[in-house]
Formats: structure tokens, C-alpha cells, sequence
């Protein structure tokens, strides 16, 4: 099996795991079609993108549900923790490298763009 393939592979295992561990919660808390958007960001490849940015929203209404409110700094903060902390980036990379920094540039991304 060729490497791309492998990583094709290990990119719809990702999505499938992430589907069964939180799938019904976030279906109920946004609905299908949002769920399914963000799904397919990464594969997508451009943080700067729709469905990139659509998840980057997604994780800040998630992070102001949970902190009582949002600041962009934090969110940024806690985007860059994500890269930087070797526990966080195995968990969100699991078997796609490079998928902890492609969120993290989604949300750079995404905070710029709210305050032009």
C-alpha cells in the first residue's frame, strides 16, 4: 500500500472514531449536515477554507459554552497549547500528522478574520 494510501486511510479511521465517541452529542447540538461539514475539513487541506473555519467556530462556541464567555487571545492560546503540548497533539493527530497545526492555523485564521 502506498504511503498516500495509508494516510487516506488513517484519515477516515480518525473521522470514524471521532464519529462514535462524540457523534450523537454534536448531531444533537448542531445538527447533521454541520457535523458532517467539519469532518471533512482536514481532508479539504485549506485552514482558511469554509469547513476549516466552520469547525474553528464550532470549537469557539464549544470553548464559551464551557469558560462562561470567549477571548480571542485564549482561544488563540489554547490553539497553540494544542501544537505545543506532546499529550494534545498525539490526541489530536491521531493518525494524521499535521492535523494539530491545521486546526491551529484554522483558528489563527478564524480569530483574524473577526476582528477585520
Amino acid at each position: 500500500m502506498y504511503s498516500r494510501e495509508k494516510f487516506e486511510g488513517f484519515k477516515q479511521k480518525l473521522v470514524e472514531d471521532n464519529e462514535i465517541k462524540f457523534g450523537k452529542e454534536a448531531r444533537e447540538r448542531y445538527d447533521d449536515e454541520a457535523v458532517d461539514r467539519s469532518n471533512e475539513a482536514f481532508r479539504q487541506g485549506d485552514p482558511a477554507g469554509g469547513l476549516a473555519q466552520r469547525a474553528a467556530q464550532f470549537h469557539r462556541e464549544w470553548r464559551t459554552l464551557c469558560w462562561g464567555g470567549y477571548d480571542s487571545e485564549a482561544h488563540a492560546g489554547l490553539a497553540q497549547m494544542y501544537v505545543e503540548d506532546e499529550r494534545f497533539r498525539a490526541y489530536y493527530g491521531q493518525g494524521q500528522p499535521g492535523m494539530t497545526e491545521f486546526f491551529r492555523n484554522a483558528i489563527q485564521i478564524y480569530i483574524a478574520n473577526q476582528k477585520e
